[in-house]
C-alpha cells in the first residue's frame, strides 16, 4: 500500500480581531434598545426581556478571549450585528477563494510543491459561500493547479474528514498530491444577537498538503490511519438553504443560523470523541496514555477538550503540552480549529513521535488522523 504524509500546513488569520470587552459592549447596547423597545410587553408577560453579556462570563464558559474576523464594524453595530461584506462581481475572486488561496499558497510552500505537482483541490468547510461552481473549483483556477477540485461539507468535522479523502486519493493513485483547504467565514452564519452563543466564533482559513510520503519533504507527517463516524442529531443545526425562497420562510428567523443545545451537546459529543480516539488507536497498536504525543483537538470550548483528554489520559496525566489550546486567540474555528492546533504546535516533536488530529461537530459527526512525524 502507498504510504501517505501530510508535507505542509498554511494558514490565514483576518487582520482583524474583536475582545470580548468589545463584543460584550456592542451585544450589552442592543440589548437595552431592544428591552426599552419592548418595555410594555415585558410588563404585560408577552416577552422575556433579554440579558445582558459580560466578558467574564463569556471566558469561564468557553476559554475565548477574542476572535479574528473578516469585517468588524458590521458585527459591533448594535443596530445590525452582522459584517458587512461587499457583493463581488463574479469577474472577481470570492471571499472564501481568496482566503483559502492564502492558506494554500503557504502549506504549498512549507511542503515545496509547485501547482504542477499537484493533482486536486478539496474544499471543506461548514458553510460554503455559494452553490455552484464549486469553491474548490475557484481555488483551483487561482493557484494553477490542474486535475480536480470538488467541496465537502461535514460542519466541524469538515477538515478531518477532508485529510481522509485526500489520503485515499493518494494511495488509490487518484493524485500524487492533494490542497485540502478549510475556508471558514464562521462571522456570516454566526447568531451575533443570541447570548448563548454570540461570543463562540471565529473567521479563519487553515489549508493541508497531502502526498506520497516517498516524495514527502523530511519532517513529514505519516498517515498511520484515519477514521470518520457520523451520529445524527438536531442539537447543533442550521437551515438556511436554497430551498427557504419556496418554503415562503422567514430568512432572517433564528434557525437561519447557527443554533446548538450546549449543554446536550457537551454531555454527548465528550464521551463519543473520546470513545472514537481510544478504540481509533487501539486499531493501530498504540495506547493513548504512553505512545501519543499530543492531541490536536477541535477548538469548541475548553471544557470540553479539557474532560475529552482527561478521558484519554486521566486527571494526572493531562497537560497544555499534551492537547494544545488556540481558542483563547482564535475562537471556534468550525472546522479550521483542529488543524490551527496541529499548524502551531507541531514543530517540537522529534521522528517518532505520535499525534492525533480530532475534529467533532454538528451531525454528529467525528474525525480523528493518526500521524507520526518522519
Amino acid at each position: 500500500m502507498i504510504k501517505v504524509a501530510i508535507s505542509g500546513t498554511g494558514l490565514f488569520v483576518p487582520s482583524q480581531t474583536i475582545t470580548n470587552d468589545e463584543l460584550v459592549e456592542s451585544f450589552n447596547a442592543y440589548v437595552a434598545k431592544y428591552n426599552q423597545t419592548h418595555a410594555a410587553e415585558i410588563a404585560s408577560g408577552e416577552l422575556q426581556p433579554l440579558q445582558a453579556s459580560n466578558s467574564a462570563f463569556i471566558e469561564s464558559a468557553s476559554g475565548i478571549k477574542q476572535r479574528y474576523v473578516m469585517e468588524k464594524e458590521g458585527i459591533l453595530n448594535p443596530d445590525r450585528l452582522h459584517p458587512y461584506f461587499k457583493e463581488r462581481p463574479n469577474s472577481e475572486l470570492s471571499m472564501m477563494a481568496e482566503i483559502a488561496v492564502d492558506a494554500g499558497r503557504k502549506a504549498m510552500d512549507q511542503a515545496g510543491l509547485a501547482a504542477d505537482e499537484i493533482d486536486a483541490v478539496i474544499c471543506s468547510a461548514s458553510n460554503m459561500q455559494r452553490a455552484y461552481p464549486a469553491m474548490a473549483i475557484e481555488i483551483q483556477e487561482a493557484l494553477g493547479i490542474q486535475g480536480f477540485g470538488y467541496d465537502m461539507n461535514v460542519a466541524c468535522s469538515s477538515a478531518t474528514f477532508g485529510i481522509e479523502q485526500a489520503v485515499n486519493a493518494v494511495r488509490s493513485g487518484t493524485a500524487r498530491a492533494v490542497l485540502m483547504v478549510n475556508p471558514e467565514i464562521t462571522s456570516g452564519h454566526q447568531a451575533w444577537l443570541d447570548r448563548d452563543c454570540h461570543f463562540i466564533f471565529g473567521d479563519v482559513c487553515t489549508a493541508v498538503i497531502v502526498q506520497r510520503l516517498e516524495d514527502a519533504k523530511p519532517g513529514s507527517w505519516e498517515v498511520l490511519g484515519t477514521k470518520l463516524a457520523t451520529k445524527y442529531s438536531n442539537n447543533i443545526r442550521n437551515n438556511f438553504g436554497f430551498l427557504n425562497r419556496s418554503e415562503d420562510a422567514d430568512r432572517e428567523g433564528r434557525d437561519k443560523l447557527f443554533m446548538q443545545e450546549g449543554r446536550k451537546v457537551f454531555k454527548e459529543v465528550c464521551p463519543m470523541a473520546a470513545e472514537h480516539m481510544s478504540t481509533h488507536l487501539e486499531s493501530l497498536g498504540l495506547n493513548s496514555a504512553t505512545n501519543v504525543r499530543r492531541y490536536w483537538l477541535h477548538q469548541a470550548n475548553l471544557a470540553m477538550n479539557q474532560l475529552i483528554a482527561k478521558k484519554l489520559l486521566g486527571s494526572s496525566e493531562f497537560t497544555a503540552d499534551k492537547a494544545p489550546v488556540i481558542l483563547d486567540e482564535f475562537a471556534n474555528t468550525a472546522s479550521a480549529g483542529s488543524v490551527i492546533a496541529f499548524h502551531r504546535h507541531k514543530d517540537d516533536l522529534t521522528a517518532g513521535d505520535v499525534g492525533v488530529i480530532c475534529s467533532f461537530g454538528a451531525g454528529y459527526s467525528i474525525g480523528s488522523v493518526v500521524v507520526q512525524k518522519t
